[in-house]
Parts: structure tokens; C-alpha cells; sequence
């Protein structure tokens, strides 16, 4: 009855340490577009085949490619208040 706990045990742990699936980092899915749409596509038709990891590392190369810092387009006009009748 001992034995067979023990190797019970061993053999839960063993499984337990198993490694996790890999996934495509955050920048190599801002760099490919093309990879990053697929899997965009692949999270929103079934997430959970893809995986937590996976899906929030497009989630962020999504937030990335659209907040990059590249200057706005209207940086050097900025929105001036309007006149005032009389004042220089």
C-alpha cells in the first residue's frame, strides 16, 4: 500500500513538470504582420486551443504596432484657442 502511494506520487509529479507549450514572443509578432494576423484570427476563432500565453502576447503586439511611438501627424499644429473680439 506504501509502494504504491509513493510511486503514485512520483508519477503525479512527473506530469506535473511537463513544460509549457511555446509561444511566438511579443516582438517577433510586431515584426511579421502577416504571423500576427493569423493568430489574431486563430485566438478570436478558439482561444483556448491557442492558450492564454499566446493570445496575450498578439494582444500586446496588437497594442504595440497601434501606440508605437512614431511622432503624430499633427505634432507641429497644434489647436490654437480661438480669437477674442478686441484682444491683440
Amino acid at each position: 500500500m506504501n509502494r504504491l502511494f509513493i510511486m503514485a506520487a512520483a508519477t503525479l509529479m512527473l506530469a506535473a513538470c511537463g513544460k509549457p507549450a511555446p509561444f511566438e514572443s511579443v516582438e517577433s509578432l510586431v515584426g511579421n504582420l502577416e504571423r500576427l494576423k493569423e493568430l489574431r484570427a486563430a485566438c478570436k476563432a478558439d482561444h483556448a486551443k491557442i492558450g492564454d500565453a499566446q493570445c496575450n502576447a498578439v494582444a500586446e503586439a496588437t497594442r504595440r504596432r497601434f501606440m508605437r511611438p512614431t511622432p503624430s501627424p499633427y505634432a507641429n499644429d497644434p489647436v490654437r484657442p480661438p480669437a477674442r473680439d478686441g484682444a491683440p
